[in-house]
């Protein structure tokens, strides 16, 4: 069925009705999208006297109007272990605590959309995709909010023009150079396996933990090769668009990044998405001159006005990118909107604080109820709401992170 596209002419129904009377039913997808420095409190927030479905939206989400039935504001949530700003996306979907090994300053473990990759990806070319914005101030690139499930960071993309490619260009690489690539990559982990299996006695217990945690990492990597060698015969699919232009920067960037989000789930290349949306050159799209540092630290006056306008960027954005999945269409006729599940929002609520994460939730992936505001009591993990996608996804996950619970107000 992978070599078999379902096409909508008749001689496809012809021979799908004659092989199967069950229709198949689209594939779950989810994308997180993290904006890092945090909103204007003041103005991004809804009202918290008013909830439900009744609530009036903020200054900064007016933007979102024409979709606020298909939206949910989620207020009261935070990491219980979160005491760092300027570390705020590293644990936004993993709500771990970085002091949870001794003698050690920094532990993560897995985040959330791993967990999803681990459950979704399995039959897509790519388990999942980590998306990141060309300018993380203070970051540099190749930083994701993805850990896998050793807590350890997977590397991202920030060049939609790489991103094209690594999603549609074919391989130049003849078939049987990559079969001996991949050959020569697993004879190289025999021997490294071999020769780790030598030292394994004797070891003290902290070089004993070490050195599982590098044959985990072994594992990973050889499911990695197992997953490339499955693909290797199997073409990529014709882009649904044209290839991006070089140097993109702030609004663009975003734009085409969310463009090539929709691709890729559209052509089911991946059903897993993370993307760190960029501070820097955003605001320099914008005209505005604070820097993305200075604009979170921000007071009445020239940074707190950038901050609005950055917000309601960020509005116009996701309302774009909610536009868009709800235009393209699935085989059965409904559309990548109804079986997808999207969060938007960030660890930190504004300045250095990391109460109340900004959080909005859309799509029909996760079967959530759409449509509310929710206010949660203070400081709800906010590792309940991602458990409550997880388990709308479908997947058998008993907790996440810091979680206590699913919030039954989400679930439909």
């Amino acid at each position: 069925m992978i070599a078999l596209p379902a096409l909508e002419s008749f001689g496809f129904r012809r021979f799908a009705s004659a092989a199967s009377t069950a229709p198949i039913a689209p594939s779950k997808r989810c994308v997180f999208l993290s904006i890092g420095f945090g909103v204007t409190k003041e103005t991004w927030f809804p009202d918290q006297a008013t909830t439900g479905s009744e609530y009036q939206l903020s200054e900064g989400l007016s933007p979102l109007t024409r979709h606020q039935s298909d939206i949910t504001v989620v207020q009261g949530c935070s990491n219980q272990f979160s005491n760092e700003a300027h570390w705020g996306s590293t644990f936004w979907l993993t709500g771990a605590n970085r002091y949870s090994v001794a003698g050690q300053n920094m532990s993560n473990s897995i985040s959330a959309d791993q967990v999803v990759a681990r459950n979704l990806g399995q039959d897509t070319r790519f388990s999942s995709i980590q998306l990141n914005g060309s300018s993380l101030e203070g970051h540099g690139p190749g930083l994701s909010m993805a850990w896998d499930q050793r807590g350890k960071p997977i590397a991202g993309q920030d060049d939609p023009v790489q991103v094209f490619h690594k999603l549609f260009s074919p391989d130049n690489m003849p078939l049987e150079q990559r079969q001996a690539a991949i050959a020569e990559n697993r004879s190289v982990l025999d021997a490294v396996v071999t020769q780790a299996k030598r030292v394994q006695r004797g070891l003290t217990k902290t070089d004993t933990d070490k050195l599982d945690e590098y044959f985990q990492g072994i594992r990973d990597i050889e499911t990695r090769l197992q997953k490339e060698e499955a693909w290797l015969e199997i073409p990529k699919a014709k882009p649904p668009l044209e290839q991006p232009e070089e140097g993109l920067k702030g609004v663009a960037e975003i734009e085409i990044m969310q463009d090539l989000i929709v691709a890729a789930l559209q052509t089911d290349s991946t059903r897993v998405l993370s993307y760190r949306m960029p501070g820097q050159s955003l605001l320099q799209s914008l005209n505005l001159k604070p820097s993305a540092h200075n604009v979170s630290h921000y007071s009445p006056g020239e940074r707190m006005e950038a901050s609005k306008v950055r917000d309601k960027t960020h509005s116009e954005l996701l309302a774009r990118l909610i536009d868009k999945l709800k235009a393209t269409k699935e085989t059965d006729g409904s559309s990548l909107f109804d079986h997808t599940a999207v969060a938007f929002g960030s660890n930190i609520s504004s300045i250095h604080y990391l109460t109340n994460c900004p959080t909005i939730l859309t799509g029909g992936g996760a079967n959530l109820k759409l449509g509310q505001h929710l206010v949660l009591q203070k400081d709800t993990p906010l590792c309940n709401v991602w458990l409550t996608m997880l388990q709308g996804l479908g997947i058998n996950a008993e907790r996440h992170g810091d979680s206590t619970g699913v919030v039954k107000e989400l679930q439909a």
